[in-house]
């Protein structure tokens, strides 16, 4: 008769015949990752966190400890990926024993960054798997391969970063421009790929740009930005100066765009920096709508040169700062309160550097009241005038700015800046293929270089003046629409029409000042309101 074998399933953990303890459960985690946020990645993301949580549950003689993931998140380097960060902080903390991960790629793709925790993790018994390639990282051949398969992981991601590199510079030649639409005010993506502007941010845009032209500055701005709850390009409610100086200082406002401002440095680290001539840049003219005039966009520019100059005394508090100058030392009128604990507490300017010398400024103090009344009577002369101040800008507006020899001038520069170009790579070039004497080189070759330089500088100094004359331009446009929207005198004073129209007062003697306005207009003004003859 046949023996009958019935197996009895054991009830107790089994135990080790050579220690005679119960082995423990090995604590077992996952790392998971995808390196983008696309919709079909996100559902690779979703499969590896199932798989892996069903994987580990599935062996009795594991422990499932946790899924740690990052989603949406380059693997170059490890240094901001939370997950896997936290989940190497665990592992050395004695809650991992092992790591499940489903390839080299996938953990990491810089060498240095792999063998690193690997073996930190090793010097804490804790070992890693990666699925793909079936290696564990306690294997005697892991490290090896571990070195050969991470460094190929490492030259896969650079030539990728090579290729987005070379992509985004084709764009930059073909003057393709792209925003960062959603920190960026008063554009998005319209329907040729191009930015398009969206009229209801443009008004702040615009805005932004009209209260600095009136006297505020950037911090100033930002306040009042944020006191009428607007919000910033990026949602926020509090307005910062940098976002207020960034919007006025960026070109893509006036419809054109400066590309490639900079580059990554490290395709590892992604490291940037500002490019200062290490790779080449393009600025592309008229290659999107414009929501700020090109001519008020370069009057801002120049208005924040005037503001540098006047130094740490240019403010938005009061809009005759850094308006007022001494005639003694140049130096600008400070707001003063004297008397400010007492009934007679009253405002005055005073030079800013008046006591700070030797020989003390012999300019007054002025009250606010007595500025305010001369500006009054400056500006009702010229409405007095009107007519024929107006029409002797019709006749000579357009001469004085007229800037049709700055561009002959330019074209010619650009010319032969071309010729020289190509004669100076053309004698390299020779220079490279055969041998030539040197001396003979040097000779040929300084020249063109030290012509070629000095024509870049006489560029740069044209560009000024021409800047300058649109400036100019802009400045006596406005002066003018201002100048006809007024036909009855002033009967107080307008802070507006000031910022508008006032550039500087030069503080003479008590009696005297000069009113110099936007438009290049000098007056002459005693206080008590006779005009100086």
């Amino acid at each position: 008769m046949a023996k009958l074998v019935t197996v009895i399933p054991a009830k107790k953990e089994s135990i080790d015949p050579y220690s005679g303890e119960i082995p423990k459960k090995k604590k077992v985690a996952a790392y998971a990752r995808v390196s983008t946020v696309y919709e079909e990645q996100r559902t690779s993301f979703e499969a590896q966190r199932d798989y892996y949580e069903k994987y580990i549950k599935s062996n009795s003689e594991w422990e499932f400890v946790n899924i740690y993931a990052d989603e949406g998140i380059s693997a170059t380097s490890t240094k901001h990926r939370v997950g896997f960060n936290k989940m190497v902080k665990d592992a050395l903390n004695g809650k991992i024993d092992l790591i499940i991960t489903k390839s080299v790629s996938r953990f990491a793709r810089n060498t240095v960054d792999t063998l690193t925790n690997v073996r930190k993790l090793k010097d804490k018994n804790v070992e890693v798997y990666f699925e793909k390639e079936n290696i564990f990282s306690f294997d005697s051949k892991g490290e090896l391969m571990l070195t050969l398969l991470s460094s190929l992981a490492q030259e896969e991601s650079r030539n990728l970063s090579t290729n987005i590199t070379w992509g985004q510079r084709k764009r930059f030649a073909d003057g393709k421009v792209s925003l960062p639409y959603g920190q960026f005010l008063g554009y998005e993506k319209g329907e040729d790929d191009l930015p398009k502007i969206v009229e209801k941010e443009a008004k702040i845009v615009r805005k932004i740009y009209r209260l600095f032209l009136e006297g505020k500055t950037p911090s100033g701005i930002a306040r009042q930005l944020t006191e009428e709850k607007i919000t910033t390009p990026g949602g926020k409610k509090k307005w910062h100066s940098t976002t207020v100086k960034s919007i006025l200082q960026n070109e893509k406002y006036k419809g054109e765009a400066k590309l490639q401002k900079t580059y990554t440095v490290n395709f590892l680290t992604k490291k940037t920096k500002i490019n200062e001539g290490e790779v080449p840049q393009y600025y592309v003219e008229n290659s999107h709508p414009a929501i700020i005039d090109p001519e008020i966009y370069e009057l801002v520019q120049e208005e924040f040169k005037r503001r540098k100059a006047a130094g740490k005394y240019t403010s938005a508090i009061n809009c005759f700062a850094s308006c007022i100058t001494c005639g003694d030392c140049g130096g600008f009128y400070g707001r003063k309160v004297w008397h400010s604990n007492s009934k007679y507490a009253r405002t005055v300017w005073q030079c800013n550097n008046k006591f700070q010398k030797r020989v003390h400024c012999s300019t007054p103090h002025l009250k606010e009241e007595v500025i305010k009344d001369a500006f009054v009577g400056v500006f009702n002369s010229l409405i007095e005038n009107k007519e024929e101040i107006l029409g002797n800008y019709e006749v000579i507006i357009d001469e004085i700015t007229d800037m049709s020899g700055e561009e002959d001038k330019k074209q010619a520069i650009l010319d032969e800046s071309d010729t020289l170009r190509a004669g100076i790579e053309k004698l390299i070039a020779e220079n490279s293929r055969k041998v030539i004497d040197q001396n003979e080189y040097k000779r040929r070759y300084d020249p063109m270089v030290s012509r070629y330089n000095g024509l870049q500088i006489d560029l740069q100094e044209l560009e000024k003046q021409i800047t300058m004359k649109k400036a100019r331009y802009t400045q006596m446009k406005a002066f003018i629409k201002k100048l006809k929207e007024r036909d009855e005198l002033l009967t107080e004073f307008d802070e507006g029409l000031w910022s508008a129209v006032i550039n500087t007062v030069i503080v003479k003697s008590d009696t005297k000042l000069v009113f110099y306005f936007k438009d290049k207009t000098e007056i002459p003004w005693f206080i008590g309101g006779d005009k100086d003859e």
